[in-house]
């Protein structure tokens, strides 16, 4: 309910805006996806979910769940909290079960907010999840949000949806810490070639 609804708003908001979305279509209309997107503001995440056609469950920090009130609010919206930096293997564990019920899930591989205009190093945990669900990875670019409040999102302003990266020929494989790095970095590569 809060999620359509707080959805619902939110599109027409951006549509005022006239914020474009180039790359739609090449999410898939069923079945798991991991989508991966560069985070330069609070607002990437309102604009990924309401661009993009099926619902996503983001993953967001957890001191966004600290209090009572804005915990309920994040989880209405579909989110769940990861501890950054620390190998949330009970965040890890969320994102792989909602991949393998055929939901999108939603993260930010650079593991926070990044205005330098250039990628970081992005964490191995958004690979892991990759490989042991074989779920596709789409890259997704946020172009025009440098700014922490949403006149950030007004010039310019542009979604950019990259072609799915499949993840098939990692399932049921031992991945070591190379793999993982070849695929953090395949990972990063498609969304930096949108940016």
């Amino acid at each position: 309910m809060l999620y359509r609804g707080g959805r619902a708003i939110a599109r027409l908001i951006l549509w005022l805006m006239r914020v474009k979305v180039t790359g739609a279509e090449n999410l898939p209309r069923e079945g798991g996806v991991l989508v991966c997107a560069n985070h330069v503001s609070y607002w990437d995440p309102v604009v990924i979910g309401c661009l993009l056609n099926r619902p996503i469950n983001f993953m967001a920090k957890a001191e966004f769940f600290e209090n009572r009130f804005s915990g309920a609010v994040f989880r209405g919206l579909r989110a769940f909290p990861v501890k950054r930096g620390s190998g949330d293997r009970q965040a890890i564990r969320r994102a792989m079960e909602l991949l393998q019920a055929g939901e999108v899930v939603g993260i930010f591989p650079e593991g926070s907010r990044n205005q330098s205009g250039e990628l970081l190093k992005p964490q191995l945990g958004t690979a892991m999840i990759a490989a042991k669900t074989g779920s596709p990875v789409l890259p997704v670019a946020c172009v025009g949000g440098r700014k922490r409040l949403i006149r950030g999102w007004f010039r310019p302003r542009e979604l950019r949806v990259g072609q799915p990266i499949t993840m098939e020929r990692y399932q049921g494989q031992k991945v070591n810490s190379q793999a993982l790095e070849l695929i953090s970095t395949e990972i990063v590569n498609g969304i930096d070639s949108l940016l």
